[in-house]
């Protein structure tokens, strides 16, 4: 014990000698793994968890001296007591390393680990769903290791024992699993797992829901038939009191939830909004900051780019103003770039749509964020940068309410401007009121100084504006005019 206290609190540097201290450790931790008395292979094996756990270096060393072999020989004969130490040691070495993870694998552990699974004792089981998740959670090809085994079956049973823990951390390596691809997730769902993670939804406790709710978004992600399958076993509408928890996790997760079913079809949004999800995911924005509002941005985004109907169903239950909060009040450039997207994704079906967004003041904010030049080296600003062009571009293609276009008339780019100038084309040869404001505002002043290339579609823009207006008029905003004019006022010969 003395010595598994050491290997935990032992500080060292790489000048003290810690290979060779490291070897003499796990030398002379490995034959107590063969130690006759159980409470010593036992509290070895402990040791060597704890040393693999803190540090990838360690965790390597382990590998390195061949103790694993020697650590599962035995297992299925051991009590519940090694059985957990050995499951924890796994999972300690799993966790650092896609290569550690894989040397697990290779030695045969996952076999070992299915025994474990079908322990009678819930603590056993415990250590080795966990040590699954380490296995799992680093690439597909792992995943479908612990699939091969035949883990999956069993770990849906976990799910269904009655202990909070077990069915907690079974519920998490679910997710890990499903993670990588539909076919993972579709073996998982063969296993009959989305029913009963439906079922836990409501349960209390929330590290529990927030788990359940990872493993559905995992599984719902990858495919409109998975999605489905996912919202069958009736997680609406109870899933949407989990944006309104405590716990910011599970808000989160269950935001993600939506998220994930949402973004696949017209139909799956349309569900979501029947029933009444997309004014809870609203509120849900409202109600917190930073990260964890991103996956109810994105719903709305998703939701909005389907369809007219579902854009109009966001704006109707008052979705663009806390977006627009979103705009203005994260720091974080992707959130920024999140809500940015979403209303680029409200505005863009028709005028109607179009003007909803400008009123609320939008295209102002927009344009100051793609106008943003902080540090061309931070690839988030420079993304956010582009996702607020592409959502100015979209809003502004069809937005024909010009008072919400005349403050971006004196401050936008040449590549932002056609699009401006091209809607001020179409609404001026039909408005009176509308040509009267143009000239009034400075705006038909602002047109005669953009120098556009002959022929380019800006140009054509130009030349439709100044036919809505006498020549003299046009004539007469045009650069340099006031100077031809005095020049003729001090050329001119008085008649007497």
């Amino acid at each position: 014990m003395q010595l598994m206290l050491e290997g935990r609190t032992r500080k060292y540097s790489p000048t003290d000698g810690v290979d060779d201290w490291l070897e003499g450790v796990v030398c002379l931790l490995r034959p107590l793994l063969l130690d006759v008395v159980p409470s010593i292979r036992q509290t070895a094996a402990l040791a060597l968890g704890r040393l693999a756990d803190y540090d990838v270096e360690l965790a390597e060393a382990v590998v390195k001296a061949g103790i694993l072999p020697q650590l599962i020989c035995s297992l299925p004969e051991e009590n519940r007591y090694y059985k957990k130490a050995a499951a924890f040691v796994l999972r300690a070495i799993a966790k650092h390393s896609p290569e550690l993870a894989q040397a697990i694998v290779q030695c045969g552990a996952l076999g070992m680990l299915v025994i474990c699974l079908e322990d009678f004792d819930p603590g056993v089981k415990e250590g080795a769903s966990w040590a699954f998740g380490y296995i799992a959670r680093h690439n597909p090809e792992l995943s479908q290791a612990v699939v091969d085994a035949g883990a999956v079956p069993l770990l849906v049973l976990c799910i269904q024992e009655p202990e909070i823990a077990l069915k907690r951390i079974a519920a998490s390596t679910l997710s890990d699993i499903s993670k990588h691809s539909p076919e993972l997730a579709q073996t998982v769902v063969a296993a009959g797992a989305i029913a009963y993670l439906a079922q836990m939804i409501p349960n209390p406790d929330a590290k529990l829901k927030r788990q359940v709710l990872s493993a559905l978004s995992q599984i719902a992600k990858h495919s409109v038939d998975l999605a489905e399958l996912v919202v069958e076993a009736e997680i609406f509408p109870v899933v949407l009191t989990c944006l309104k928890d405590s716990d910011e996790y599970v808000k989160k997760n269950g935001a993600t939830l939506i998220r994930e079913i949402a973004k696949h079809t017209p139909e799956l949004s349309q569900f979501i909004v029947n029933s009444g999800g997309v004014a809870a995911v609203i509120d849900y924005i409202g109600s917190c900051r930073g990260t964890v509002r991103l996956p109810g941005i994105m719903t709305l985004g998703y939701v909005a780019a389907h369809s007219e109907n579902l854009s109009m169903a966001v704006i109707v239950s008052k979705g663009i103003p806390p977006l627009c909060v979103c705009l203005i009040e994260e720091h974080e450039d992707h959130i920024k770039a999140a809500a940015a997207w979403a209303l680029g994704q409200i505005g863009r079906h028709t005028a109607e749509h179009a003007r909803h967004v400008a009123v609320a003041n939008v295209l102002p904010t927009l344009l100051d964020i793609f106008l943003d030049t902080r540090s061309s080296e931070d690839l988030k600003a420079k993304a956010s940068r582009f996702v607020a062009k592409k959502a100015l571009k979209n809003i502004l293609q069809k937005c024909t309410y010009l008072p919400a276009l005349e403050p971006l008339l004196h401050e936008a780019p040449p590549n932002i401007m056609k699009h401006i100038i091209g809607q001020y084309s179409k609404v001026l040869p039909h408005d009176s009121k509308a040509r009267r404001l143009f000239v009034t505002t400075g705006g038909l002043k602002k047109v005669q100084e953009i120098q556009a290339e002959p022929g380019s579609l800006l140009q054509e823009y130009i030349n439709t504006i100044n036919n809505c207006y006498p020549e003299e008029i046009v004539r007469y905003y045009s650069p340099g005019y006031s100077e031809m004019l005095l020049e003729r006022v001090e050329n001119y010969q008085p008649v007497l």
